[in-house]
């Protein structure tokens, strides 16, 4: 008995006298709010988001306007149609963009209603897709591999990205952005010199916040939802990514806000297979449609309205 009372003193328990019919146990651990899964800090820089090699927002012509259900043979847009579904990767975590309403279950957002206007336009019913939920750092390979026709999800452009996948023309301009605590003092990207700032793997962010000087020490997560976890359990002092993305966070949490400069334009783009040009130049059709008729306007009003009037959409630009 002493042994096993000595053992559980030493692990902080009280142990009550023998012949207690209650006995009294008390805990000195103190509670530890954990980091979200697959935290890390990174110390080496990550890819390389240079834009000097190419013009990154150019994209292919668009290709001729067919009817909804009436793709040409042999087309990447007749074998998607053969399948029956458009298999989409999207994001679940980018409240506005792309995200899962909780009353519904279902993924809804910016995002979400272009990859559906792509799907109105093969199969005439914006219903026949198959969402995907992909994270940040999966976006190329789930293209290159084929396990999905597109990503819609934030998916900035950059020439060393171009090296993997197409992109479709630009259809929203992002701009990086800071968010943190109200009153915290951070209002800068010079601010953030010796503080903590969380980013998600695979996206330019980290490498525009690797690339300050001097660095602030630098988490890659998962999902934009884990940096605001992470800033609300203080184990963050700030976040950084497009203006939208950050908007959409601060829509969930009064106590904090966008703050500072644009750190860099990020231009959005649907992410193709290479291989699939005739692809491109469908989406790109469809994009053009959705400048001319209105629907893009549309869909910043049903979902982007709280980020101000809505802006002419982006203006195309075409290579060949």
């Amino acid at each position: 008995m002493r042994a096993g009372a000595a053992a559980l003193l030493a692990l902080g328990f009280t142990v009550a006298a023998c012949g207690s019919s209650t006995p009294s146990v008390s805990v000195s651990v103190a509670p530890v709010d954990p980091v979200p899964a697959g935290t890390q800090e990174i110390t080496e820089a990550p890819s390389a988001a240079a834009n000097v090699d190419c013009d990154r927002e150019a994209s292919l012509n668009p290709g001729p306007q067919f009817a909804p259900g009436a793709m040409p043979p042999g087309s990447t847009m007749a074998a998607i149609a053969e399948r029956g579904r458009l298999v989409v990767g999207v994001d679940q975590n980018t409240f506005l963009f792309g995200y899962r309403n909780p009353a519904t279950g279902q993924l809804e957002g910016f995002d979400i209603d272009v990859a559906r206007e792509i799907a109105r336009a093969i199969f005439g019913d914006p219903n026949r897709i198959d969402l995907r939920v992909v994270d940040a750092s999966a976006r190329e390979p789930a293209l290159q591999s084929g396990q999905v026709d597109l990503v819609v999800r934030t998916f900035s452009i950059t020439c060393a990205r171009k090296e993997n996948v197409a992109f479709s023309t630009v259809y929203y301009n992002a701009n990086q952005r800071i968010l943190a605590l109200k009153g915290s003092g951070i209002d800068s990207a010079a601010s953030l010199s010796d503080k903590r700032v969380c980013a998600v793997k695979g996206t330019t962010s980290l490498s525009a916040l690797y690339a300050l000087e001097p660095r602030p020490t630098l988490y890659g997560v998962s999902s934009w939802t884990d940096c605001l976890v992470m800033l609300q359990q203080g184990q963050v002092d700030a976040i950084s990514t497009d203006d939208v993305v950050l908007a959409g966070l601060a829509n969930q949490d009064p106590t904090v806000e966008l703050v500072g400069s644009s750190l860099g334009v990020e231009p959005y783009g649907i992410g193709i297979n290479r291989e699939n040009d005739d692809l491109v130049r469908f989406v790109n059709r469809v994009l053009e449609d959705m400048r001319q008729d209105g629907t893009w306007e549309r869909l910043y009003n049903t979902w982007l309205r709280s980020l101000g009037p809505a802006p002419q959409p982006p203006s195309p630009r075409y290579q060949d």
